[in-house]
Parts: structure tokens; C-alpha cells; sequence
């Protein structure tokens, strides 16, 4: 029998209550300490948590999803879909000059894609082609004698010999895949990062040397994307450039290290439960889901389409970040999947997205072990710096929305978004420049500075160091013990 989900959250409450150090209980004072420090706090009330406004509601608010440029009208930072806002030096804040930057952590989900194949209808109306793109795929020896590997590339086909037809799109991508458009908004995201930290702030070195490192999961999207970065970035660079890469089982930036009690919270409450104020959206969007079903061919019995709305998420998305029509029914031609029908399937996203990371009150506790790993050597990474161990001062890490909307639940941030594409939290720290000791963080979410709901951090525009980093270890402990301990526990 699947472990209740009042039941798990106890266990979680229980556990986070636990010195782990010694697995004695802390006192009753200190437990209300923690509970109220470092509990979950709501985020802030908008249309995006009003479920009769994204069921019943109409339009997007002004969010964008057809495409990486902003109309002539809407100012930058607003939120893009197909290319979210970043730091850029337009926009960029710089703080007073009795603050020296001394590290610099970026994370962004990698640019648009392709979507994924399991989110393509069985049959797609229409096929998409990434003939202008090439994935490269070999290895190089790194101390070669005379042999050199050719740069070979994948070129998708389909041979007429072959009698088993693919599903989804026909064509030459892969699903998914950077596509061409999305290769260049991460060269342009690497450019606009560069003219900030080095252009603007004479923060980076002018050629790539031991104090950058770049970061991607096992995903090879990740590297896709950090290519185009780091050649934005680093235009007259011609060597080797190394990614560093986490071994699959423990990558912790995707993340993909096993954790039973956290997915189990997650299913105990979001997609795939029973929970009811899950299944209030999903019964509430029942008809929209039986229109779109009728013209996509998508089988109305498939729970994995109708659990939630992710795939049709990515379907219809990926189509209009690209500028392609929605699709029609492969039968009756005429009948199409309509903008307002999009529109909805976006209002529904973003609730989901705010519900699991944020609007439900297990989605802390669900999201801390999930993600602690990476929050741990985050900690460890910026400790490391202020205390002269490490001489990195610039890490880039490339990844994913499952990645960004975990970062963001722990952090609790006050209005959460489904993090589209190109997503980017920045933490900068700095140093008094008439003192060693006194050290402060900014945290900027899509260019702008932070706010997070909770109390004693608030607004993170130059935050003592400690305050956010001791809120963070509260959470998963030093070098994540307390990550390792919630997530051995057994049902």
C-alpha cells in the first residue's frame, strides 16, 4: 500500500526536527524556531493561483509564448515562454561601489527545443525538419599521436526500407533536440551574460582560464546549449573546452540521485494522485481535455495525457515558440486546436507548476531532498571563495525546468511561473572592500532581483551572506547530511 500523504509529511516534519549530528530530538523552543524561520510560507495570491480565473478566465495575462522576440510594445523582462528574460546589461543593477564581487553562480534551463517524443501526438499532422542544425556527436583523444576524429554529426532519416513508421513528427530532429532558433538565443544569452560580467564589471577574464567552470547534466540539451554559450562568451577561444558532468545516477543539478521519499511526496499530492485538491483542476479542465483529444488522436484512456497537463503543454508550446500552426485533426482538416484552446492549456500549466513548487504546503519539504544536493554544494561553492580555498569565481550551470522550479520552491520565491526557456537565477556575492569579513548575496530571477516569501529574507538585494546560507543548511545540513538522511527513509 502506497504511503499516505498526511502520513509521509509527518515523517518529513518529524525528520526535520532531527539533530543530525547526534538523533536527539530538539526541544520544544527550537522546534518552533525552525517552523517558524524555516518553514513554507504561501506564495503571493495572483491569477495564476486562482483556479476559476485559469479555468473559466480567458488570454495569457501578457505572458508570451509565440516566439524568442518581445513585441514592439511590451518591455524586456516581461515573461517569455519561448525565451525568458535574463541579466543583461541594459537592465543590469549594479550595486554601490563599496562592494567588491567575488563569485558569481549562474543556473538556467537550457533554450527551446524540440519536445519531447513521449509529449508528440501518435500521428502529427505535419513534419518538422532540423536541417539547419547539426549535433555533433564523437570523441577526440586528448593527447593524440597521429589520429584525429572527423566531426561527425548526426543527420536523422528514414528509410523507405523500413516498414515501421515513426511516431509523431516525420522528419530530421531529434525529439528533442536545440533546435536552430534555440541555439541562437543561447548564444545570445552567453553574449548578454559576458557584456555584463565582463563588459560592465571587469568581473570575468578576457580568455577562458581556472577560475570559470561550466556545469551540464546527462542530457546532452544541456550541452547543446552551454556550446553556443561558451562560444558567445569566449568568441576567439579555439582549444578544448571542458563540461563538467556529474555521473547519472547522482547528478544532482537535473536532478537524478534517488530519493523514494520525495517522489513520493510528489506523487501523493500532484501529478498522478489522489489528492483532491489536485484532481479539482483536472476535473475542472475534463472538457477541454475531450476537445483536444478529439482532434489531437491522443487515446482518452492514456492517464500519463491525462494526469496532467504537461504534455499538452509541450506539445502546443514548442509549435508556437517555433512559429509553427497548431495542429488539426489528421481526418477532418478543418479541425484544428485554437489559440483560445492553447491559451487555456497555458493558464493550466502555470497553476500546476505554482502548485507543486509552491502553493502546496508539502512542496518545501518535497523539494528540499529532491534538491538539497545541489543547494549543499551551492553553500559549499560560494563558502569555499569567501574563505580563499577556491579561486573559482564564475560557475554556469545548464539545466533544466525540473531543476529551476526545485531551486525556486526552496528558495520561495513569491509568485512562482513554469521556468520556460532560458531561465536563469543568478547568485552574486560580494565583499565590503574596507573589510574581509563582512560578505552579501543578491539573488536575480529572470534579470531581476528576488523576493521570497520568506520573512527574515525578503527581498534578496544584498543579503548577509549567512542569513541565506544558514537558511539553506537549516534545510539540507552541512554537505547535504540531512538530504542523505531523508532520503533513506524506507515507507
Amino acid at each position: 500500500m502506497c504511503i499516505s500523504s498526511v502520513l509521509l509529511y509527518n515523517i518529513l516534519i518529524y525528520l526535520f526536527t532531527i539533530k543530525v549530528s547526534s538523533l536527539t530530538l530538539l526541544q520544544a523552543k527550537d522546534i518552533v524556531e525552525v517552523k517558524d524561520k524555516n518553514g513554507w510560507y504561501p506564495p503571493n495570491s495572483t491569477w495564476i493561483t486562482d483556479l476559476s480565473e485559469v479555468v473559466d478566465g480567458s488570454g495569457v495575462h501578457g505572458f508570451i509564448f509565440n516566439g524568442s522576440a518581445l513585441p514592439e510594445d511590451v518591455q524586456y523582462g516581461e515573461y517569455n515562454f519561448c525565451n525568458m528574460p535574463h541579466v543583461r546589461a541594459a537592465e543590469y543593477q549594479k550595486v554601490s561601489k563599496e562592494f567588491e564581487l567575488v563569485y558569481v553562480e549562474v543556473i538556467h534551463r537550457h533554450h527551446k527545443r524540440t519536445p519531447y517524443a513521449h509529449n508528440t501526438f501518435p500521428k502529427e499532422s505535419y513534419d518538422w525538419s532540423c536541417s539547419d542544425t547539426a549535433l555533433f556527436t564523437y570523441g577526440i583523444p586528448l593527447n593524440p599521436g597521429k589520429e584525429y576524429d572527423a566531426q561527425t554529426y548526426w543527420n536523422i532519416t528514414t528509410s523507405q526500407t523500413n516498414a515501421f513508421a515513426p511516431t509523431g513528427f516525420n522528419g530530421s530532429c531529434q525529439f528533442p533536440q536545440i533546435t536552430n532558433a534555440g541555439l541562437e538565443d543561447s548564444w545570445q544569452h552567453g553574449k548578454d551574460l559576458f557584456g555584463v560580467y565582463y563588459d560592465l564589471l571587469g568581473f570575468l577574464p578576457n580568455t577562458p582560464d581556472d577560475t570559470i567552470l561550466f556545469r551540464v547534466t546527462n542530457n546532452v540539451i544541456t550541452s547543446q546549449v552551454a556550446g553556443m554559450v561558451v562560444d558567445a562568451m569566449y568568441p576567439s577561444h579555439t582549444g578544448r573546452f571542458p563540461l563538467q558532468i556529474q555521473p547519472p545516477s547522482i547528478d544532482s543539478l537535473e536532478p537524478s540521485y534517488s530519493c523514494n521519499p520525495a517522489s513520493r511526496l510528489y506523487s501523493n499530492y500532484s501529478v498522478g494522485s489522489n489528492d483532491s485538491a489536485w484532481l479539482e483542476h483536472i476535473k475542472q479542465s475534463a472538457p477541454l481535455f475531450k476537445a483536444l483529444d478529439s482532434i489531437s488522436g491522443v487515446s482518452p484512456t492514456s492517464a500519463e495525457w491525462h494526469q496532467s497537463w504537461d504534455h499538452y503543454f509541450d506539445n502546443l508550446s514548442a509549435r508556437q515558440c517555433h512559429s509553427k500552426p497548431l495542429p488539426c485533426n489528421l481526418v477532418q482538416s478543418d479541425a484544428c486546436i485554437t489559440g483560445q484552446q492553447a491559451e487555456a492549456v497555458y493558464r493550466l500549466g502555470q497553476y500546476e507548476y505554482s502548485f507543486i513548487h509552491r502553493g502546496a504546503p508539502q512542496s518545501l519539504l518535497a523539494a528540499t531532498p529532491s534538491y538539497g544536493v545541489y543547494i549543499a554544494e551551492l553553500v559549499q561553492n560560494i563558502r569555499d571563495v569567501v574563505h580563499g580555498v577556491s579561486k573559482i569565481k564564475y560557475r554556469h550551470n545548464v539545466a533544466h525546468d525540473g531543476s529551476l522550479s526545485r531551486l525556486l520552491s526552496i528558495l520561495q520565491v513569491d509568485v512562482m511561473v513554469w521556468p520556460g526557456m532560458g531561465s536563469e537565477v543568478v547568485f552574486e556575492v560580494f565583499r565590503k572592500r574596507d573589510s574581509s569579513s563582512d560578505a552579501f548575496i543578491r539573488v536575480l530571477w529572470g534579470g531581476r532581483i528576488m523576493r521570497s516569501s520568506v520573512p527574515h529574507i525578503g527581498l534578496l538585494d544584498m543579503v548577509p551572506l549567512e542569513t541565506l546560507l544558514g537558511y539553506f543548511e537549516s534545510l539540507v545540513g552541512d554537505k547535504a547530511e540531512k538530504v542523505v538522511k531523508l532520503c533513506a527513509v524506507s515507507t
